[in-house]
């Protein structure tokens, strides 16, 4: 699995939304908007590409916006609600695919049909993980306990 920067600086961003709307619980998270400007300045995001990506986030559900002076974004749903994977999705795309095609609508030939289900399993197993960790576990800096297992494991780490 490749992480694309689009992805890394959107979960990066909507942390700072999660931490934020966690830190004021009283209010709904309308009220809290935090300007883009701002969202790249906390987490070093160059502005065009965090416009371009909370569109995208938008256009998913995942953030709104307010205009003027008191505006900017927040969460459009509850920070629980949204998995990683919801993430990755809206800003790009299917969380496997091969030649942009998604795995189960990929044709081999009998000698190679078995990748198919390589590529099916994988994506399995990318959504027991991403599927399982929300914005509010990363805004609260801890992992599920199933996920957190997985990391304590020395051959993860391991680059290869």
């Amino acid at each position: 699995m490749r992480v694309t920067a689009k992805s890394d600086y959107a979960l990066r961003a909507l942390v700072e939304l999660a931490t934020a709307q966690r830190s004021h619980s009283g209010d709904t998270p309308r009220e809290n908007p935090i300007s883009a400007e701002e969202l790249g300045r906390l987490q070093d995001i160059p502005h065009g590409f965090l416009q371009s990506i909370l569109s995208d986030l938008r256009r998913a559900g995942i953030v709104a916006s307010r205009r003027g002076k008191t505006g900017g974004w927040t969460l459009a749903q509850d920070a629980a609600a949204v998995s990683v994977a919801d993430v990755l999705r809206a800003v790009d795309g299917p969380l496997v695919s091969v030649y942009d095609v998604r795995p189960e609508a990929v044709d081999y030939n009998e000698r190679a049909a078995v990748l198919q289900h390589v590529w099916i399993a994988s994506r399995a197993s990318l959504r027991r993980v991403m599927d399982a960790v929300s914005l509010a576990d990363l805004a609260e800096g801890r992992l599920p306990g199933d996920v957190h297992a997985l990391t304590l494991d020395q051959d993860a780490w391991e680059p290869r």
